[in-house]
């Protein structure tokens, strides 16, 4: 006889997942979003909710969510101030003083292990709408100030201004906002970065047992520096971000139930950072080989194809460079620049585009914006190129492999790991090193298809989607994705406000 039909699955019994993302899925487009779309619609019979952190808060959904995603909760960094007041007398004395003990171990190595019951501390404060108030105001302020004061600090030598304690005090502020957003109770916290995006999936850990699953793309803590180096802060502000996000992350490390890089590179950081190496799993991104086919026939007009978002972390100008050399012996060559300009970006696409005007390339240099179908960007050029300065395992390079192109790319990341043998790989901010593969390609045919076919084999050995989507459908199981209750002891939750302190306030 034949088996009866399967009744349906109660909805209470579907495994759960939360993600946790920051500037990606669903807000914005690129490699990270990609990789979040293609996991939730290669599990149907999950149900995932997403906590995202954003900008402003006024971002649009850029994606269309399948049925078993849930609207998702935003939580934004430089919107609007949240609301919420500062607590007064007692309260008000005992969050400044769980402040001070955050402020401590960013500064003073002396006093690093404080700084986990510290964030979670403020996090309780943070839910009941106290800490965004009170970071707003001057006490903050001063006590920022007080404890650049200790004596010993290698701070205290750059003699820090009340404008770097202002300063300092607001990107904490606006850093810690996430801590305010209900952590989740069931199921399995996935981060799809490191950073402030995983605050949630602590107090998550921390306070309901939820097991906390870290996906590093790109190395944060890494960027945080990369970005920091050139930015637009004293050293005294520099040591107190810095020192926050290289805490956290080592939190992270150790805290989460297991840790799943895309490359061996990310696996180094994180072991340096204090994870057990027991515990991390490298899980390769894949693409879809049928969707990214052989790209046919190569343009005839010796074409360099990039696609990405235009951003620093992506060197365009240090692409841009190696092009100019490239027509100096190939002056009717090409580069086509294909993806958007995220908000806040405008400004580095403007100098990149005066950097090919002053180099005398702006007539060859083209800006094409969102392409419907990437594939189609890929197509373009005859070779692929990749100028990054920091990646993980980035899904153009896969793709541009699934179409057959020979690359160029920079050693960064998980590169050499996804390339192989089927394309060139060149130091970073190296514009002569990348000119000189470019033209290596462009002149030799044969060279270019052999790679082109290598590379496409390489991906369907190797990369493919269903081996990510199959391979994190175990893990979120393993984890107790499936409705296992985790208990706030397994945890190791200690909570240290007084009894009846957060009643009918912090739930």
């Amino acid at each position: 006889m034949p088996e009866p039909p399967s009744s349906p699955v109660p909805l209470r019994s579907r495994p759960h997942v939360t993600l946790l993302t920051e500037g990606t899925y669903p807000h914005s487009h690129g490699g990270v979003s990609v990789w979040c779309d293609q996991l939730v619609r290669g599990m149907p019979d999950f149900d995932f909710d997403v906590l995202a952190v954003t900008g402003t808060g006024r971002e649009s959904i850029a994606w269309d969510l399948p049925p078993h995603v849930s609207a998702p909760t935003g939580l934004p960094m430089w919107g609007p101030a949240p609301e919420g007041r500062a607590p007064r007398g007692r309260a008000g004395r005992r969050l400044l003083t769980a402040y001070e003990e955050f402020l401590s171990p960013l500064l003073d190595p002396a006093a690093e292990d404080v700084f986990g019951p510290a964030l979670y501390e403020l996090g309780r404060y943070a839910r009941a709408g106290w800490l965004s108030p009170v970071l707003r105001g001057d006490h903050a302020v001063r006590v920022l100030a007080s404890v650049w004061r200790r004596p010993g600090l290698d701070v205290a030598a750059a003699r820090p201004s009340l404008h770097d304690a202002l300063t300092a005090t607001s990107l904490l502020e606006h850093a810690l906002r996430p801590l305010a957003a209900r952590p989740p109770e069931r199921g399995v916290a996935h981060a799809v970065s490191g950073g402030i995006a995983v605050l949630p999936g602590l107090m998550a850990r921390h306070e309901h047992g939820v097991p906390l699953l870290l996906t590093e793309h790109g190395v944060y803590l890494r960027e945080r520096y990369l970005g920091y180096r050139t930015g637009p802060f004293t050293w005294p502000v520099k040591a107190v971000m810095l020192g926050f996000f290289r805490l956290l992350a080592e939190e992270t490390y150790r805290r989460a139930a297991l840790i799943t890089p895309g490359n061996r590179y990310n696996r180094l950081w994180e072991e340096r950072g204090g994870a057990d190496p027991e515990l991390i799993r490298t899980v390769y991104n894949g693409v879809d080989p049928a969707a990214f086919p052989p790209a046919g026939p190569e343009p005839e007009r010796p074409t360099l194809s990039w696609a990405g978002r235009v951003d620093p972390i992506k060197d365009l100008e240090t692409l841009i460079r190696a092009f100019s050399l490239v027509r100096q012996k190939l002056p009717e060559a090409q580069l086509r620049l294909f993806g958007g300009t995220p908000r806040g970006g405008e400004a580095y696409r403007a100098r990149c585009e005066a950097l090919a005007v002053s180099l005398g390339t702006g007539d060859a240099v083209r800006f094409e914006g969102r392409v419907e179908h990437i594939k189609d960007a890929y197509a373009a050029g005859n070779v692929v190129m990749l100028s990054s300065i920091s990646e993980g395992f980035p899904f153009t390079l896969i793709e541009a492999m699934s179409c057959g192109r020979a690359t160029v790319s920079t050693d960064v990341g998980g590169v050499r790991e996804a390339v192989g043998p089927t394309g060139l790989v060149v130091p970073p901010r190296s514009p002569e090193a990348m000119a000189r593969a470019a033209l290596d390609l462009l002149s030799d045919p044969g060279r270019r298809a052999a790679m082109g076919e290598a590379a496409r084999l390489r991906v369907i050995e190797q990369f493919t989607l269903r081996q990510t989507v199959d391979a994190f459908r175990a893990i979120y199981l393993e984890l107790g994705a499936d409705g296992t209750r985790h208990t706030a002891g397994s945890a190791g939750s200690t909570g240290s406000a007084e009894s009846g302190e957060w009643d009918g306030v912090a739930g």
